[in-house]
């Protein structure tokens, strides 16, 4: 078990919980934002902007890295653009990890978060806006305490996707040992390099941590 006390074992470890935590927070955000943006309203290409947030969801990681390699990389112009400002590319940095768990978390999060919006009842917020509220109003003092359970599960399931995800984040971040190496890339390198015992042990912390946020967002929703 000397393994376990080497920094080399802990690194992807944690750098997978901070950039989990963050894409998970990124893509709550973000879909807490456009789910108030788009609730009730009818607009022409709704569909297909919804369909455009979903697609995430079912390409491949390998096509998602590699169109936001194609957009934010050193040969593009938002690469270039942010390398100029801040002396440092986006890509091959844990920063780039963030960005890739983010693109692919959002969809769990954007449509859990938009369910739990259209469960509100439409006479509530029709009440809010008679009495002057504001739009933002409604949504911190109706929608949000209203859709709180969907909004924590929305949170908890983009982290969890963040935690596991492996292509998109190989092709935008790398594998940098002590940079941008996380769990699941890390154990890919085990398995490859023939060191099962690593790998389980990875693997078995991996599993770990998805159990306990699955098992909180479970056990808090019997107790509501």
């Amino acid at each position: 078990m000397d393994e376990v006390w080497a920094p080399a074992f802990w690194q992807p470890i944690f750098l997978s919980i901070k950039v989990s935590l963050l894409a998970g927070f990124l893509s709550f955000l973000l879909a807490i934002l456009i789910g108030w943006g788009i609730h009730g309203r009818r607009f022409k290409g709704r569909t297909l902007l919804e369909t455009l947030f979903m697609l995430p969801l079912v390409l491949p990681p390998t096509v998602v890295g590699f169109l936001l390699l194609v957009l934010l990389g050193r040969r593009s112009w938002v690469g270039e653009m942010f390398e100029k400002l801040f002396g440092l590319p986006i890509v091959f940095t844990w920063g780039a990890g963030v960005i890739a768990a983010s693109v692919v978390a959002f969809p769990l999060a954007f449509q859990t978060i938009k369910n739990g919006f259209s469960s509100i009842d439409k006479d509530l917020i029709a009440a809010g806006r008679s009495l002057g509220a504001s739009e933002f109003q409604l949504l911190r003092y109706v929608m949000i305490p209203l859709a709180y359970r969907s909004l924590v599960t929305g949170f908890v399931l983009a982290c969890a996707r963040a935690l596991g995800e492996f292509g998109a984040t190989l092709m935008l971040a790398g594998n940098i040992p002590g940079r941008t190496q996380t769990l699941p890339t890390a154990i890919y390198m085990a398995v490859d390099a023939n060191d099962m015992k690593q790998a389980w042990i990875w693997a078995g912390s991996m599993v770990l941590i998805s159990f306990i946020l699955l098992w909180c967002t479970r056990s808090r929703a019997e107790v509501e």
